[in-house]
């Protein structure tokens, strides 16, 4: 299918690695220029050294920085000619016990899972909507439909995006005019981030990290962790000519783990 986004443009942050990777390189592969953004520039050069090879056809920018800051959050709205689509991404804040958690803590959860994203869509979603497109992609987590109680931060942070875009992307003036908001929330998927969580575990436990991720892909109905490539092709979807109707909604893709109804 083509999903007619060929010479859009599009921000995708903290897209070095992992899943804003994979949705960059999705859009890439559909003919859309991208701006990547991630703290190490290293590692941001060589993705977007790839990123060109996959597709000489469109432009790939890097810029190095922070997204959660002002300083990064500018610097990456400047390189985009337009911002067509935009992909919010951030690591997740660190796990523990609420009772260890001062304001500071809190308040670096709220400002890279919840305020960032914000200010972005703030940056960005009436041009769109004055263009008659936009698509706006939250990558947020499953912890927002299924709590995990070591990972309150995250939790608390992503919900009040959450609960931000529910009533944002309702409102007439966007989603009247194709500008649509939603949410992706992964599950288990096999990247680098989630070998450093379950390489502590292993250490913890004594076992091998092979077995840790065997048992955790074990506890997931589909029998695997999700591949990366998969998350970027649903990212890319979302993002389509196609998909004007779909919007405000919260997209769960973890091979079954959540165990409810709705």
């Amino acid at each position: 299918m083509d999903l007619g986004l060929q010479g859009r443009w599009a921000l995708v942050c903290a897209s070095s690695k992992g899943l804003g990777r994979a949705c960059a390189q999705s859009l890439v592969g559909e003919g859309v220029n991208v701006v990547i953004t991630a703290r190490g520039a290293e590692a941001l050069e060589r993705t977007a050294a790839e990123l060109r090879a996959l597709n000489p056809a469109v432009q790939v920018r890097a810029v190095a920085g922070d997204i959660a800051t002002e300083a990064g959050r500018a610097a990456a709205l400047a390189a985009c000619p337009q911002v067509d689509i935009l992909v919010n991404n951030a690591g997740g804040p660190p796990p523990g016990d609420f009772r260890d958690w001062d304001r500071a803590a809190w308040l670096a959860a709220l400002e890279a899972n919840m305020l960032t994203p914000i200010e972005l869509i703030k940056a960005t979603v009436d041009a769109m909507a004055e263009r008659g497109f936009g698509r706006i992609v939250n990558i947020t987590s499953g912890a927002v439909k299924a709590p995990i109680d070591t990972l309150g931060l995250s939790n608390g942070a992503r919900s009040g995006l959450t609960g931000f875009v529910a009533g944002l992307a309702r409102q007439p003036r966007l989603a009247g005019r194709n500008v649509t908001i939603n949410n992706l929330l992964p599950g288990a998927f096999d990247t680098e981030r989630l070998g450093k969580t379950m390489g502590a575990a292993a250490a913890k436990t004594g076992q091998t990290l092979e077995q840790v991720m065997a048992k955790r892909a074990a506890a997931i109905p589909a029998q695997r962790l999700g591949q990366a490539a998969e998350f970027g092709a649903l990212c890319a979807m979302l993002c389509s000519a196609h998909a004007g109707y779909l919007t405000g909604q919260n997209i769960l893709l973890d091979g079954g783990a959540y165990p409810g109804t709705f």
